[in-house]
């Protein structure tokens, strides 16, 4: 059913890139959001590499917003990592942080997490430092061409990760598959595809304005996987424990699938 909803749509409307970050990624006291976006995120990630002995060439990320986070798990098992982005705000936050200049977003608070129970801040750095060098490319996408890149032709990734971004992308479930779809069509024959998501969802808020997201469920985004000709091999739901009104998600979900040879 379509949504009929007033609120924005992310890749038509655009956002404050600064601001998302803040909302639900920083380590400011009133950021609750840190067990599910950024804890989920980073164990789920050491274990589906890791378990599952998904490493290769190429990676391609498509995530919302401009976090990074979620990609130093990522430079460990792929040697180069492709970034695309849907505006020119969030291309313009991430190549801050790349580029090591002055005003980026902070991401120390993310060190514990990575390195375990210990910070080490060496460690860290170097972490960083790795990352910076893995992404080769920051790209703009456009999601009403077939070649969503077009002109640019990418190389077939073995990897592609796509963090909440699917959801508010997709007006209905049909516009869901679709993209699905689109952004199978980067991988390689038997790639992996890894998705995070929020389930139960309406809408989130980014300063002043309310943005639409696609209500869905765990067996939704089973079924769509397969259809389009995925094996899952992980998941992993997380019920919410944020308290705020900033976003309305029930659960927050991890799933990684390879796809048919």
């Amino acid at each position: 059913m379509m949504d009929s909803s007033p609120h924005k749509v992310y890749h038509e409307h655009g956002f404050d890139s600064r601001q998302f970050l803040e909302h639900y990624f920083s380590d400011k006291p009133d950021m609750v959001f840190g067990d599910d976006t950024l804890t989920f995120v980073i164990e789920n990630l050491r274990q589906v590499f890791t378990v599952g002995h998904i490493n290769g060439d190429i990676l391609i990320d498509l995530s919302i917003g401009s976090f990074v986070h979620h990609l130093y798990s990522a430079c460990e098992f792929f040697k180069n990592i492709i970034v695309l982005k849907a505006n020119n705000r969030c291309i313009m936050e991430l190549k801050r942080w790349v580029d090591e200049r002055t005003g980026a977003f902070y991401w120390g608070h993310t060190s514990t997490l990575l390195q375990g129970k210990e910070e080490n801040s060496d460690q860290f750095q170097d972490q960083e430092a790795k990352l910076r060098s893995a992404i080769q490319h920051v790209v703009k996408y456009d999601l009403k061409k077939e070649n969503i890149t077009e002109p640019l032709v990418l190389p077939s990734a073995d990897c592609v990760i796509s963090a909440w971004l699917l959801e508010v992308i997709s007006k209905d479930q049909d516009d869901y598959i679709r993209y699905l779809r689109k952004f199978s069509k980067l991988l390689k024959p038997g790639g992996h595809i890894i998705l995070f998501g929020a389930l139960g969802t309406t809408y989130f808020t980014v300063g002043k304005d309310k943005f639409h997201i696609l209500t869905y469920d765990e067996d939704f985004i089973r079924k769509a996987l397969v259809g389009e000709g995925f094996i899952i091999d992980y998941c992993n739901v997380k019920e919410r424990t944020a308290v705020s009104d900033i976003m309305d998600y029930k659960f927050v979900i991890a799933i990684a699938a390879h796809k048919e040879k």
